[in-house]
């Protein structure tokens, strides 16, 4: 009998053994792969780095003075904007395959240049065009841009979209002002619809489309301090930071009024990015000729700074909120910090100019 019973428990063994291992292998084909992505600007690369191990797994090339760049929700693809100033003449955006890790043929703008700002939602690219004083959305399915919309303001740099797709957020740093664009109903933009007139209420005017209120795009330009450049809407939506790069000031705008509720004074030279920690707690300011600047937000007093070199410029906060990377620009290379300590605890030594950084996560 003892014969008997020794095989099955072995296969029994055997299978559990065969299971965990395969169980084990599902959950590390499903867990995420998250690299960093520096943009090495004097270079015209695209640095792919493992956060954990802070090694520079490739580089891919991408065009002209590429300054800011964005990954795709599926971590598949990576937008680089070729900038070139705010008359430029470059009218493209680089894309990159992060799976092949190869350059692929760029986005076309046609005539909208000066490509800066980028954001990623529903799917789709937004970005500044600087040179035509516009935002605009590339759809990456139909590999065209199907919206474009002029902000009337000088620079419109830098650009936040909500995840509602509802409202956006650009800087503008020579007319010194943040735009607050939001999509609302229009109650008198078209009458009621068809047959639904009524007495002293006889439907739409001559022309226009049937139908009720129709959504519209509608912009409030908020005028703060001088050549704001970096900001950033706080974690719940109510505020927006913007750091003033040439009056040495943040100014604090409530959402929600669409006015300046507070201006504080960092002693900076030349403000670059404002970062929100994903915590709502601090903002991290760079400055391209400085240290960086931490301030608290519940006192909107400075906390510290974090001497990173001879200047910072692109700042990202890792998504767990632990960490933050800082591109050291003139240093070439990417300092990690600590965001519970404020310390310094890694460098990633880049090409020439480190500047935008974005994750991927596939």
């Amino acid at each position: 009998m003892k014969r008997m019973h020794r095989k099955p428990i072995a296969i029994v063994v055997h299978l559990a053994v065969v299971a965990a291992a395969l169980g084990a292998a599902f959950a590390a084909s499903q867990t995420k792969s998250t690299t960093l992505l520096i943009l090495e600007k004097r270079d015209r690369s695209l640095a792919i780095v493992d956060p954990a191990t802070l090694q520079i797994l490739a580089r891919v090339p991408v065009g002209e003075d590429p300054h800011e760049v964005v990954a795709s929700p599926d971590g598949k693809f990576a937008y680089a904007s070729n900038y070139g100033g705010p008359q430029s003449h470059l009218n493209t955006i680089s894309v990159v395959d992060l799976v092949a890790r190869k350059a692929m043929p760029p986005v076309d703008l046609g005539a909208l240049c000066g490509a800066h700002g980028l954001a990623f939602a529903g799917g789709k690219l937004y970005f500044t065009a600087e040179t035509n004083k516009v935002i605009g959305r590339y759809d990456p399915a139909s590999q065209r841009i199907d919206w474009v919309m002029g902000t009337g303001q000088d620079r419109t740099h830098m650009i936040v979209v909500a995840p509602d797709l509802e409202h956006i957020f650009t800087s503008n740093v020579n007319s010194d002002s943040i735009s607050i664009i939001e999509e609302t109903l229009d109650a008198n933009t078209f009458g009621p619809p068809p047959g639904q007139g009524g007495p002293g209420n006889a439907g739409p005017p001559p022309g226009a489309p049937p139908g009720g209120p129709q959504k519209g795009w509608h912009e409030s330009v908020v005028h703060i301090g001088k050549g704001p450049e970096g900001f950033d809407v706080a974690p719940g939506g109510k505020e927006i930071w913007a750091a003033n790069a040439h009056d040495s000031s943040v100014s604090i705008i409530d959402i929600a009024s669409k006015k300046v509720v507070e201006t504080v004074s960092v002693p900076w030279k030349m403000a670059n990015r404002l970062k929100f920690t994903p915590d709502g707690t601090k903002v991290l300011i760079s400055d391209l000729a400085g240290p960086l600047a931490v301030i608290d937000v519940a006192t909107r007093k400075e906390i510290k700074r974090i001497d990173v070199g001879r200047g910072a410029a692109g700042v990202l906060m890792e998504p767990g909120g632990r960490r933050a990377f800082v591109a050291a620009s003139p240093d070439n290379k990417v300092v990690v910090v600590d965001l519970a300590t404020l310390q310094i605890t890694g460098t990633i030594p880049t090409g020439n100019e480190p500047d935008g950084l974005a994750w991927a996560s596939r």
